[in-house]
């Protein structure tokens, strides 16, 4: 099993456009082969910096998902929202 944290910055104004966008983001990943479980997270002193942390069965089964186009086309519909691109780090045990 791995963990995989997302690090995003979302531009000022912009967050209940992420919001959305964020929903159905999970809708889709909680569907997608290997997905165990995810949580969202706010810096307690930024609320435009977010993290996800999902679980994922095994770093296959993440690439495979990172790789899709349900997962390429959030990308592509959340990338002009952020300040910066998101930042991927895969964690274990």
């Amino acid at each position: 099993m791995i963990h995989v944290l997302i690090e995003r910055r979302i531009a000022d104004g912009m967050l209940s456009t992420y919001e959305e966008l964020a929903r159905k983001a999970m809708q889709r990943t909680y569907k997608a082969a290997g997905f165990i479980s995810a949580e969202g997270l706010t810096d307690s002193h930024d609320p435009n910096h977010r993290f996800i942390l999902c679980k994922w069965r095994s770093e296959l089964d993440w690439q495979r998902w990172s790789t899709s186009d349900g997962r390429q086309e959030f990308t592509n519909q959340i990338a002009p929202i952020l300040e910066e691109p998101e930042r991927v780090t895969i964690l274990q045990h």
